[in-house]
Formats: structure tokens, sequence, C-alpha cells
């Protein structure tokens, strides 16, 4: 009986599911949009390389063991952590646990959960709105230039909007089920993301208090409870990783990349909180080059002698100044008014230079206008000035007829308080911070595009109802127009004053149809291509990542990607040097390290392509002191260490370690003939990448490499006797480009003694494929900034000290 019974109430469950399932409403233009987030963050991706390289090693360590994957390892010996926490690298080591490690696959998560931003934001709207303000709310967060290149990338950014609109989704829940249990889940969900990418998740706590606290119908004394608890939830969400890393013996975990004091919490609020307001050092009392906030400085400020450029360790190849190539876009030649950050970005190479002069942090003036500025606006602000008048328009069309004055709140005034809590603390930090990369500006964007999406819709309505704020449409639509076309003038002047004529000439009916026209409620039509026009523009520049397949260490979107002929993205995306490589496999025997380097982006292509071990003393700059002099030389007596690859940067916290290496260590000369490798022991590296005769900058701003086929030597050494300075290399000095071009950065000084460049031919996709499999690059490889793969660098056998 009871069995019959079961299953009589299982099948009636079943068809109750399916009923349901069959009287589903979808909207249909949300399944476009979607489908539309879904091309734009995907297509292309297959060619995405190695992504961002930096967090790919360390994905590839993670999935070696769980202490890797608790600790966001970055090799798998765990040795040192990258610089963030590891909740975002957990989905992605799970995805490439699953697929394997791809650029493609470590993207995957950073594309799902772009795609489910993009519902979130319809969703919440849709509830309090309608459908048609959802849409346009969804549509607009689809096509915001930065959403769509942070979503192509294994970067953190894509993946912290996710669970920040989550968290916001839940308290939103709470105020409208009465259920206060939603709250403390919202707020936990933050302390999740403290562990995405640490005090950037607290840019909106502010929204969330506000909002519960003005929206929810209970009383004050019990709003306070549930704050308070919810408020428990959020620290111990945020401190149960950092407490359990600073709690663990460091002889146990590995350091703590990018502290000063291997602390998981000085880590969050120093380096990746209060100096990201007040302005980075490197940990060797150097500002890193680019990030002041003065253009004047931006442009030209260099790396400050013993400094380690955070920036250019993470950039890809330097601007391209071939302006007009093959129908290609006009591209700035200075890094003013570029539209984009860093310049002229390239597919594979990241944002521009950033070694000496913008690049990634390439962000404007500080000041109340600095969001509007070209070097932060094509990224994120080209419906900036439509979300500030569309909150004026919808605050004052929700105004309910009994509200007696006109700031009383109503339930979707409420709702608009949330996203102006939301728009204005982070609009605020980026407009005065001293210290972060133009992709961070992702965080604007939910906030962006509902204000905006709400306020087209309220705007349309109050135009064509003749309403006393019926100028607002036609304001916002000149002045959108206006910002839209001088963002356009560095790129394409003349669509800019294309752009800027039509504007005016859809303004103008739009500013005197109120006044004449008897009814307007059949006079779509000019709205609707004002709508189409200024839409046009922001479209475009988010159509240029997918179509570029780039998937940068330092994400942006604009038509330099289409300009130039890099090839895989990445930060980096660079190759080994394959006469080393085959050296030290041969050659390490039973040594855990593959070898020993001075920083991550020199370690980061040899852990990818092995996934065997590779020490980055100073971490990610070059900079972190994670070994001592005594512990470095314990590892080599054990045996546990027999190389070290001097990649060309010097002057950074391990100076001590390296001069002990020259003093007693023995160079490793490395030919190939035929693929049979030779071994001395007395000369250096020959590189055998493209570019292995160009040189790479060192911090002191010399141009030198480390002693590579250049003829250079170190600082400190002698050139290899025999050896001829290269002519690319001979007459540059100071600020050669990361990459050993020498070609200046955008909006640097050109060094003495180089020419000018010619411009860079426009490679086929065709070719650009052959050159990738066969492991080529189409331009001068990024290596590891400052003297990284690909550039020329010194080998020591270690081995043979205590011999």
């Amino acid at each position: 009986m009871e069995s019959k019974e079961s299953s009589r109430v299982q099948k009636n469950e079943h068809n109750s599911f399916l009923h349901k399932l069959r009287n589903i409403k979808y909207d249909y233009w949300l399944i476009a949009i979607l489908i539309l987030a879904a091309f734009l963050y995907a297509w292309n991706i297959w060619e995405a390389g190695e992504a961002n390289n930096f967090y790919t090693a360390a994905i590839v360590s993670m999935t070696k063991s769980f202490k890797n994957f608790w600790y966001a390892s970055f090799d798998p010996a765990g040795f040192i952590t990258v610089d963030k926490p590891p909740v975002a690298l957990w989905f992605m080591t799970i995805s490439a646990k699953i697929f394997g490690v791809h650029g493609w696959s470590v993207v995957l998560p950073s594309i799902l959960f772009g795609i489910g931003s993009v519902y979130l934001i319809y969703n919440m709207v849709q509830k309090k709105f309608g459908k048609v303000p959802a849409r346009l709310a969804a549509l607009i967060m689809t096509l915001t230039p930065i959403v769509v290149a942070d979503s192509r990338t294994n970067n953190m950014d894509a993946t912290l909007v996710f669970f920040l609109l989550l968290s916001v989704w839940f308290v939103q829940k709470a105020v409208l089920s009465k259920q206060q249990h939603y709250v403390w889940i919202g707020f936990a969900l933050i302390g999740f993301s403290f562990n995405i990418k640490m005090l950037q998740a607290f840019m909106v706590l502010p929204a969330l208090y506000l909002y519960y606290w003005i929206a929810s119908d209970v009383k004050w004394k019990k709003k306070l409870v549930h704050l308070s608890i919810a408020t428990v939830f959020l620290a111990i969400f945020t401190l149960i990783w950092p407490l359990s890393v600073d709690m663990t013996n460091s002889n146990n975990r590995p350091y703590e990349g990018g502290s000063e004091t291997n602390s998981a919490l000085e880590l969050a609020f120093g380096y990746n909180g209060t100096e990201r307001l007040l302005g980075q050092t490197t940990g060797t009392g150097g500002a890193f080059p680019g990030m002041s906030s003065s253009k004047k400085s931006s442009k030209s400020m260099t790396p400050p002698s013993g400094s380690k450029s955070k920036s250019s360790s993470k950039m890809g190849n330097p601007p391209s100044k071939s302006g007009k190539s093959n129908g290609a876009p006009k591209i700035p030649s200075g890094s003013k008014g570029q539209g984009q950050p860093g310049g002229n970005s390239q597919k594979g190479g990241g944002a521009g230079t950033g070694g000496a002069g913008g690049g990634a942090f390439n962000i404007g003036t500080a000041g109340p206008f600095r969001l509007f500025q070209k070097e932060l606006g094509p990224q994120i602000s080209w419906l900036l000035l439509i979300a500030l008048f569309g909150l004026i328009s919808s605050f004052a069309y929700y105004r309910g007829s009994k509200m007696k004055k006109w700031y009383s709140l109503n339930a979707q005034r409420k709702e608009l308080w949330l996203w102006v809590g939301w728009l204005v603390p982070v609009a605020g930090f980026f407009s005065v911070a001293s210290f972060f990369h133009p992709y961070y500006t992702i965080m604007l964007a939910p906030a962006i595009a509902v204000l905006a999406g709400i306020g087209i819709f309220t705007m349309i309505r109050q135009w064509r109802e003749k309403s006393l704020w019926a100028m607002l449409l036609p304001l916002a639509i000149l002045s959108t127009s206006i910002l839209q076309a001088w963002y356009l003038t560095d790129y394409y002047p003349t669509l800019a004053w294309i752009l800027l004529i039509a504007g005016i000439i859809i303004s103008i009916p739009l500013f005197v149809l109120p006044w004449i026209a008897i009814k307007l409620n059949n006079k779509r039509i000019w709205p609707a291509i004002a709508l189409i026009l200024i839409m046009l523009a922001p479209s475009y520049w988010s159509l240029t990542p997918t179509l570029a397949g780039s998937s940068d260490g330092i994400p942006s979107a604009g038509p330099s990607l289409l300009s130039s002929a890099g090839g895989g993205g990445g930060m980096g995306n660079s190759q080994t040097d394959s006469t080393l490589l085959k050296y030290l496999e041969k050659h390490q025997g039973n040594a855990e390290y593959l070898f020993a380097t001075d920083d991550s982006s020199t370690a980061a292509p040899y852990i990818i392509a092995t996934g065997k071990a590779v020490m980055a003393m100073g971490g990610f700059n070059g900079t972190d002191k994670a070994i001592t002099l005594k512990q470095f030389k314990k590892l080599v007596k054990e045996g546990k260490l027999k190389y070290y690859y001097s990649g060309g940067k010097t002057g950074g916290s391990n100076n001590e370690i390296v001069s002990w290496i020259k003093k007693h260590a023995k160079k490793v000369k490395l030919s190939s003939s035929n693929n049979n490798q030779v071994a001395s022991s007395s000369v250096t590296v020959s590189s055998k990448t493209e570019n292995s005769s160009t040189n790479a900058p060192t911090p002191n701003g010399s141009g030198q490499s480390g002693s590579m086929a250049s003829g250079k030597a170190p600082s400190g050494q002698t050139p290899p006797s025999g050896s001829k300075p290269s002519k690319k290399s001979s007459g540059t000095k100071g600020n050669t480009a990361p990459n050993g071009n020498s070609g200046a950065p955008s909006g640097m000084k050109k060094p003495s003694g180089t020419k000018k460049p010619t411009g860079t031919k426009k490679l086929t996709k065709k070719q650009l494929k052959k050159m990738k499999k066969s492991g080529k690059s189409s331009g001068p490889s990024m290596g590891g900034g400052m003297g990284g793969p690909g550039q020329s660098g010194t080998l020591y056998d270690l081995s043979s000290i205590y011999k």
C-alpha cells in the first residue's frame, strides 16, 4: 500500500512539474540578449592561448594538490601564492580539472558568470519596474565594453561582479519575502566575495545596508537585529580564509605573495586595500610607473631605480605606432586621449605597455570627471550620462500621487536608492584612487546598466506624455552623442563628426515635438532612432574583443585590438625558450625545482608548459621577500634546486641571493645545432626565441638584458668574450618597451638612436594560426615584462657550488 501511495504522489509531482514547465512564460527578448552575451563573451575564446598566464600557472599548480588549491599556490611546489585570494581560481581550477588546462577552460567560469550577471540584472529590475526596463538594463550590461573584455579572461572581476549581484539578489528577496535569513545569505556572499578580490567587494556594502534599512517592512529595532546578525555572517565568511592562512605555520604553507609580512590579512588591507586608494609602492620604495593620477607624469614617468613594475610584468606587447594600415582604424599617438587603458593594447598583449608610462595604470587625472576622461571612458562611460539623466527622470516618474513630499519613498524609489548606493561609492573610489587597473571599472557596470535601462524607459514615457521632465530625453541624447563623438575622435575622426551631427539632428525634433505636436503617443520613431544612435559606438567597442579573440591579462576593448597583429591573448602568452627548457628537463634529475628565477612572469610559461615547479623568488613583482639567503643555500645544498635563470630583472628584494649566485655559481652556455644541446660552464644562454637579440629594460632604465645574445651584460657583469652587440640593441637606452622592442610606449619620448617604427603589417588569421602552432609570435614576444621568457637571460648552475 505504501509503495503504491508513494508512486502516486511522485507521479502527481512529476505531472505538476511538467505542467509548470509548460506554463512558463518565456521572455524571448531576454533569451536573445543572453545569446548575444554568450556570443560576445565566448566567441573566439579558443584563441585565448594561455589567457592571463600568471593565473593560468596558478591553476596548473592548484590542480596538483589540495594544499595548492586551498592557498592558491602559484607554483606546484607550493613556494609562493598569487597576490589574490583563491575563490575565483577555485572555479577555474575545477573547470581545468574537468576539461584540462586550456585557455578556454580557465576562462569558461568567467564567461558563465558574465552571462549570469546579465540575467540577475534582468531579474532584479523586472520585479519592480517591468520587462521593458529590465530588457534595456540587461542589454546595456551585455554591451558594456569592459564587461565583454573582463568576461573573456581568467581575471577575477567577472566572477566578483556576479557574486556581488547575487548578494544583492538575496537581500532584495529578503525585503520582498519578509524572510530575514535571506539577508544573512546576502551578507555572507559579500564575505565570500571578499575572498575573490578582497576589499573591492566591500564597495557595495553601503548599498546593502541602506537598501535593507529603507526598504524592509519591519520596525527599526528588528532591522538593527537583522543587520547585526547579517554583519556577523559577513565577518565570518570574510575572515574564514585569511585567518586560516595566518594561523597556519608559515613553514607549512606557501608564502603569501604580494604581502610584506607573509600575511593574508595584511595583503587584504595593505597591498589590496588602502594602498590601492593612496598609491601603491613596489615593496622597494618606488611607485609603479604610470600609476600617477597626473596625465603628464603618466606619460613621462620612468621606473625608479631598483623598483619592479607590476604593470610591466602583466603586460603584453607595446603599443603599435603604425597609424593606419590596410584599412585599420587610426590609432592615437599618445597616451592622452587614447580610447582605452594602456593605449593600443594588442591582441594577446594585454593593454599596452605600462612599463614606463601609462599602460595598465593609465587611469587619467584624479577628480570628479575622471570617469569621463578618455583613459577610462571608452571602457565604461559611454552611457554614464544616460544613467545620470535617467536617475533624475526615474526618480521624478515614480513619484506616487499620494506623496506629500518630493523625496518620499515608494517601492520603485527604494530600488533606485539601492543602485545609487552602488554607484556613488564605487565611482567615488575610481575618481580619487591612485592605483588600479582600468578594467576594474567593471564594478560600475551593473549600476550604470540598471539606472540607464530604467532611465531610458522613463525618459521616453515622460517625453511622450509631454511631462515637465520631457526635455531630459533630448538633453541626454545630445550630451551623450557629444561625449561619444569625443571618444571616437582618436580612432575615427570622420565617424565622430557623423555621430555628432546625427545626435544634433535627432535631438532637434526631440526638443521641438513636445511643444508643437498635439499627440506624441504614436511618434515612437524619434526616440527609437535616438536609442539606436547612442548604442552604436559602445556596441562596436564591445564587439572588438570578440572579433580579435582576445583574452588579455590587462583586458580592454577598442579598435586597437583589431589593428594589432599579435597572436593569442594573455598576460604575455609568452613562449618558453625551447633550448633552455630541454636542457633543464634533461639535467633536473631529482631536484624539486626545475629552476629558480626572479619573478612570476618569467616562471609562469615554464610552469604551464611542463607542470613542474619553478621558484619565483620575488613573487609577482620580483620584490616579495619570500626566501632568505640561508633558506636558499639550504635548498641548493640538499639538491632541491640546481639552476637559477636570470631573466634580466635586477634590483629586487633578492639582491643578496643573486649576488651570492653570481659570485659562486657557474654560468651555462647553451647552443643548439640540429636540436643537440651542448653545455659548457663559462658562458651565457643563447636564446632561441625570435627576439633574442633585443634588450629587456632593467628597472634603472638601462635597457640592458640579463646577458644574452645581445651581448650586453647584466649589472655587475661583463659580456662574454667573443660576443657582439646586436644591431637592434645598439643605441637603445632607457625607455625600451617591455618586450624588448625599441619602440617606446605610447606617450613616451622615443629613445635616441632608435629608428622610427615603420608600422606593423597586419597578418591574416590563417598566418596567425600557423605562427601560433609553430610556437612563434607575430611580433616580439612579451616574455615576462622586464626580462622574462622570450628575453635574454643567464642560466647559472648551482649544483657545483657545494661539490
